[in-house]
């Protein structure tokens, strides 16, 4: 059984405290039978690093973008940030824009990541590339974003939205992906989101060294704990779960237009 990480952060300094660093962490998944993940930029640099990790792993890729927390911090250089954003789409390890969204948890200025949230859809619609988007407690006005500009297409990453409108982004042609949240005692909403999106929709992945699932919580996340999520998955839909990691594979290639 495949099953390919559409959303991780390998190059997040928590991994400086797993035994062996990035490198062993990505090791072990791939040993535990991972065959893939797409490691996700946040600002220029770290998509820079993303696309130089993606390098040196065997069916690894990348997305480059600027996360709502980095919208603030990049305000007065945002057009160069743009710039070097759209240097980066032509590297062959490069398969979306991301993380990129609305985050309404933090205390961010909205209206600087509205500005760059529409301006990457934009770009993304330009470029004819796919999304992955990032919304934090922006559910509408996500949505109304994404309606703004439906020639792109993407995937609502740690989807934890509501079940109807997990129905209407694949009404659009979206894609929706759950992680570790959805094995939580608490997550039913999650869990009723999960079963509402189409099979040919659905995707997995970690957020990783985030949200790790039952029965690794507190500890550091990795690609391969996606077991565990995939099993809750499986058992949430009453679907079989080498069938359902088989398909989110061919969503996952469909997507982002690679083959491994």
């Amino acid at each position: 059984m495949k099953i390919f990480d559409t959303h991780a952060h390998y190059n997040d300094d928590r991994f400086n405290d797993y035994e062996g660093g990035m490198d062993q962490a990505i090791r072990d998944s791939y040993a535990e039978g991972i065959c893939g993940f797409i490691n996700c930029g946040t600002c220029p640099e770290s998509s820079r690093r993303s696309i130089e990790i993606a390098r040196q792993y065997e069916n690894a890729y990348a997305a480059v973008g600027i996360h709502p927390e980095s919208a603030e911090e990049l305000r007065d250089n945002i057009n160069s940030a743009y710039d070097e954003i759209i240097s980066l789409l032509s590297d062959e390890k490069v398969v979306a824009i991301g993380e990129i969204g609305l985050d309404y948890h933090w205390d961010i200025e909205k209206e600087i990541q509205h500005r760059v949230f529409e301006d990457q859809l934009s770009i993304a619609e330009q470029y004819k590339m796919p999304v992955i988007i990032h919304d934090r407690e922006a559910h509408g006005p996500v949505f109304d974003a994404v309606k703004r500009h439906p020639d792109v297409i993407g995937v609502m990453h740690g989807y934890s939205g509501s079940a109807e409108m997990a129905r209407e982004y694949a009404k659009m042609g979206w894609y929706i992906a759950f992680g570790g949240p959805v094995t939580y005692k608490t997550a039913e909403k999650v869990r009723e989101a999960c079963r509402a999106v189409p099979t040919d929709r659905l995707l997995i992945e970690t957020d990783c060294p985030y949200l790790p699932p039952v029965p690794h919580r507190g500890e550091i996340n990795l690609s391969k704990n996606m077991i565990h999520t995939i099993k809750i998955m499986a058992e949430t839909r009453g679907e079989d779960v080498e069938s359902l990691a088989a398909a989110m594979i061919e969503n996952t290639k469909r997507l982002f237009n690679i083959e491994f």
